[in-house]
C-alpha cells in the first residue's frame, strides 16, 4: 500500500510541478511582449534625444 501511495504522491508533484512550469512560460512570455512594447513606444526626450522607459 505504501509504495502505490508513494507513486501517486509523485504523479501530484509532478503534475503540480508541470502546471506551475506552464504557468511560468506564460507569465515570462507576457513580460517579454511587455517589455518589447515598451521598448518600442519609448519617447524621445528634449535633453539629447535618448530616454529610458525603465528604471535600472
Amino acid at each position: 500500500m505504501v509504495p502505490i501511495l508513494l507513486v501517486l504522491l509523485l504523479v501530484l508533484v509532478l503534475f503540480g510541478a508541470g502546471f506551475a512550469v506552464k504557468l511560468l512560460w506564460w507569465i515570462a512570455l507576457v513580460v517579454l511582449v511587455l517589455w518589447v512594447l515598451g521598448f518600442l513606444m519609448r519617447g524621445t526626450t528634449s535633453a539629447g534625444g535618448r530616454s529610458r522607459w525603465y528604471r535600472w
